[in-house]
């Protein structure tokens, strides 16, 4: 069935939101421009329209608002994790307010596939607000080859942008395995993100979504607009991206960016690159894999991770220079892992790994966790920390509440350099493996990066330091409890006190 125009499609969703922004946020913009309807239900992707519903209810994805750092409508990256503009990412991040509505989503599309497809060399323009370039919403499968897709006209749609995919560039849907070799996409316009994929679960987090798959490769994404990321997933989507060269400018525009109802990215290879507030280079409210990339963001967290979600790099260069806070955020950092409240991710374990590849950051803590409990795995991987203070990881209290300040650091053939602060009403676990060494000191004295005291005494710490390992002191610390040699300990002229008392038997 070849593509057809359309005056408009309708897809009836029906959602609550609640936006707070984060690390990276989604903006809503603008007018939205008149055009006649045609009313379409989403299940069935029949050559007419289709149209899906998403319950009231339905919890809020990953979304950053323009106010945080990173990745949606309230998150620090331009994700819904999200923080809004000037917060890393999604629509939950750290920067926005709550806010409750109720909409109904409706999609119009300048061009739209609805079965079966094969196509090479076309070119997808839209002018028009609210209204796609292209939209494949079939439950068949669909090749674009070479395709030229341009989008402007700014949407004040907010998370219905964020969420569920109004006024992107090309937006996939309906279960539909779309495939996309070679290209360029560009979107110039706000709420516009380059390419969308939505897995029709409604923005239910942790539900699966309708097999929906975007598998893109060699494909130039540029955006410019806010909350307008490159490659965007929700609603249980998912998304495999390899070789892609991609740039944002706006606020919350994470060139990897999810949002609520998460889903599962796998890149391989390219470079991912944001000059925008809020707008990490990843911004996760989902599983993301990421192997052999270039990634480099220029105002914002270089990843963010809201809430029960993960983010694996491996063999990756990621550079970040996080020089403004954005949204709720009160420190800088380059790794941003926290918990909104927003709704827009679940509640439970965030994980980042890094497996070789080299990570430097350029201002603020290389880590920072906060409002709840993360897991961070390190092997191998080149840390390059370019700010004077030299701090590794802190784990305290921020712009959120409502969950613990809760952090595992696991190095295996790991170096480790710089202080590590844990607030005194946070925990950290720190465990040394495979011939892994720390040269630092652990702190409670903690100031945000206005100069404010967030803490003055060391939390819950717990250390673990295998025969292999060492640690070297850079002045005195106290740990909640140690387990290890003691001699694998160098004083470097300082003490280790354990549960208040001096650890003897370290080397001088």
């Amino acid at each position: 069935m070849k593509a057809k125009k359309l005056g408009a499609v309708i897809i009836s969703a029906m959602l609550s939101v609640m936006v707070v922004t984060g690390c990276s946020g989604t903006s809503g913009v603008s007018e939205s421009a008149d055009s006649s309807t045609t009313s379409a239900s989403i299940q069935s992707a029949s050559t007419e329209s289709s149209s899906m519903s998403a319950p009231s209810d339905a919890p809020s994805g990953n979304s950053a608002p323009p106010d945080m750092p990173s990745g949606g409508s309230g998150a620090p990256d331009g994700g819904s994790m999200s923080a809004p503009p000037d917060a890393p990412g999604g629509s939950g991040g750290p920067g926005g307010a709550p806010g409750g509505s109720s909409a109904d989503v409706e999609y119009t599309a300048n061009t739209e596939i609805t079965s079966a497809d094969t196509q090479d060399g076309q070119t997808y323009a839209s002018q028009t607000a609210d209204e796609s370039a292209l939209i494949v919403n079939s439950a068949d499968d669909v090749t674009l080859s070479n395709i030229t897709l341009t989008k402007s006209g700014d949407s004040d749609g907010g998370d219905n942008c964020n969420f569920y995919g109004l006024n992107a560039g090309l937006l996939v849907m309906g279960g539909s395995t779309t495939t996309i070799n070679g290209g360029t996409i560009q979107t110039d316009a706000d709420g516009a993100n380059g390419i969308f994929s939505y897995g029709g679960n409604g923005g239910q987090n942790g539900a699966e979504g309708d097999g929906t798959t975007v598998n893109v490769s060699d494909v130039t994404i540029t955006t410019t607009g806010s909350g307008s990321g490159g490659i965007m997933t929700t609603g249980g989507g998912v998304t495999n991206a390899s070789n892609l060269t991609v740039t944002t400018s706006g606020g919350s525009s994470a060139p990897i960016r999810t949002d609520r109802g998460g889903g599962t990215v796998n890149v391989d290879g390219g470079t991912y690159t944001s000059n925008g507030l809020g707008s990490p280079a990843i911004y996760s409210t989902a599983d993301v894999n990421v192997a052999n990339a270039t990634l480099v963001s220029n105002l914002s967290e270089g990843v963010c991770i809201e809430g029960k979600n993960s983010i694996e790099l491996t063999d990756c260069d990621l550079t970040a220079n996080n020089t403004k806070c954005n949204g709720n955020a009160t420190f800088l950092d380059s790794i941003m892992i926290y918990q909104s409240m927003s709704g827009d991710a679940d509640s439970g374990t965030s994980s980042f790994t890094m497996n070789g590849g080299t990570l430097t950051s350029k201002s603020g803590h290389i880590f920072h966790v906060t409002n709840t409990n993360a897991v961070i795995n390190l092997d191998g991987v080149k840390l390059v920390n370019e700010d004077d203070a030299d701090v590794l990881l802190s784990v305290c209290a921020d712009g959120w509440s409502g969950a613990d300040n809760v952090a595992t650091l696991n190095a295996t053939g790991q170096e480790l350099k710089g202080t590590i602060l844990v607030g005194s009403d946070s925990t950290l676990t720190l465990n040394l493996t495979d011939g892994s060494t720390y040269e630092g000191a652990i702190s409670g004295e903690i100031a945000n990066a206005s100069g404010e005291a967030v803490s003055t005494e060391v939390g819950t710490v717990n250390v673990t330091l295998d025969s292999t390992s060492k640690w070297t002191l850079t002045a005195d610390t106290y740990v909640t409890s140690f387990d290890g040699d003691a001699a694998n300990v160098i004083a470097n002229g300082h003490t280790l006190y354990v549960n208040g008392e001096a650890l003897s038997g370290t080397s001088a």
